[in-house]
């Protein structure tokens, strides 16, 4: 077994244990690959620029999004079928977030019920595909509310599915032993695939009426996950939704769409402190974090690195990556002259 010292001994190690189609679903991207591989070398691009002699005798990573208190700047990105990393699933990611006092937000393609999901983690949002059938989305906010979630995160950037070749490559296909609690209870055949899903039951016109649309049949925030460029982000102020998300699907949509940490800056100056901004895509190191609240994110999302974990130990290896990824967090911040996270800003990076 690889020895594990990091985010990226983990997914070595992940793809020793794993099956070949599972692992290839989890970590291919689109086409080319080259979104998927920027998101990686756009971090190693930006340099930091440490202040010294700042006194610190201890940081702390506490920070506030949506009014909740987390732990620290990370929270955990949706993603589907966790059940083909482990049997512990997204119960056992739940729980590692719950023990990190972070927010995991659940995918409507979860192989575990919402409820479930919730009872075993503190706090958990919502991530939803906006359906051509209304009814099928009313039907999952209601259960998202009756669960206790506390946000609703739309999908934005999904009007088709992208081009996964590489599953193509390996003939993967979803197991038809695996529940998907959030899409099976609608009757919705799955054995075409993801694209075929995609292409039948996900809105492909989406638009800016139906983030409306969405707003006023729920109680909740509401979140967009995928926002690229600082216009839509300027629009998304204008809609009153609760925060973005900038993200370009882990490199699983538009192949050669921009790293999400070059997309950020711009996006923070176009928008201010009017909305609250997330980032996923990329994020393997503690100063990737630093590096993104320096560029105006109040947090980041990480989903490949939490099903690595999960794939190597269950429950506890999820929680090996939190507690890898915080004391690198840590680290970076005293090395950076910050002793917290609000002194972390965009003079420390070049």
């Amino acid at each position: 077994m690889t020895q594990l010292l990091n985010l990226f001994d983990y997914e070595q190690a992940a793809q020793e244990v794993m099956a070949a189609g599972a692992y290839a679903y989890y970590a291919g991207g689109v086409t080319d690959n080259i979104t998927l591989r920027d998101n990686r070398a756009a971090f190693e691009r930006i340099r930091l620029r440490p202040r010294m002699l700042m006194g610190i005798d201890a940081v702390s990573l506490e920070t506030t999004i949506q009014g909740e208190q987390m732990a620290m700047p990370v929270m955990i990105a949706p993603t589907a079928v966790n059940r083909l990393a482990h049997p512990e699933a997204e119960l056992g990611v739940a729980r590692a977030a719950q023990g990190a006092g972070i927010t995991q937000v659940l995918s409507t393609f979860s192989t575990t019920a919402v409820e479930d999901v919730v009872a075993a983690g503190h706090r958990t949002w919502f991530q939803l595909y906006m359906a051509y059938n209304r009814e099928i989305v009313e039907r999952m906010l209601e259960r998202a509310e009756s669960a206790d979630c506390s946000a609703i995160v739309l999908t934005v950037d999904l009007p088709v599915a992208g081009l996964r070749e590489n599953l193509n490559r390996v003939g993967f296909t979803f197991p038809d032993v695996l529940a998907r609690p959030h899409i099976d209870e609608f009757g919705i055949d799955l054995s075409g695939g993801w694209g075929v899903f995609v292409r039948d039951h996900t809105k492909h016109n989406l638009s800016w009426d139906d983030v409306r649309w969405l707003q006023e049949q729920t109680r909740l925030p509401v979140w967009l996950k995928g926002i690229l460029r600082d216009d839509d982000a300027r629009r998304a102020v204008d809609a009153g939704v609760q925060g973005i998300i900038v993200s370009n699907h882990g490199g699983r949509q538009l192949d050669t769409a921009i790293a999400t940490i070059d997309a950020l800056p711009a996006i923070a100056d176009a928008v201010g402190d009017q909305i609250e901004i997330l980032m996923d895509g990329g994020v393997r190191r503690g100063v990737d974090v630093v590096k993104a609240l320096a560029l105006g994110a109040q947090a980041v999302l990480i989903g490949r690195p939490p099903l690595w974990g999960l794939a190597v130990g269950g429950g506890a290896g999820v929680a090996h990556v939190l507690e890898m990824l915080r004391f690198e967090i840590e680290n970076a911040l005293y090395l950076c002259g910050c002793a917290t996270i609000a002194d972390v800003d965009r003079s420390l990076v070049c």
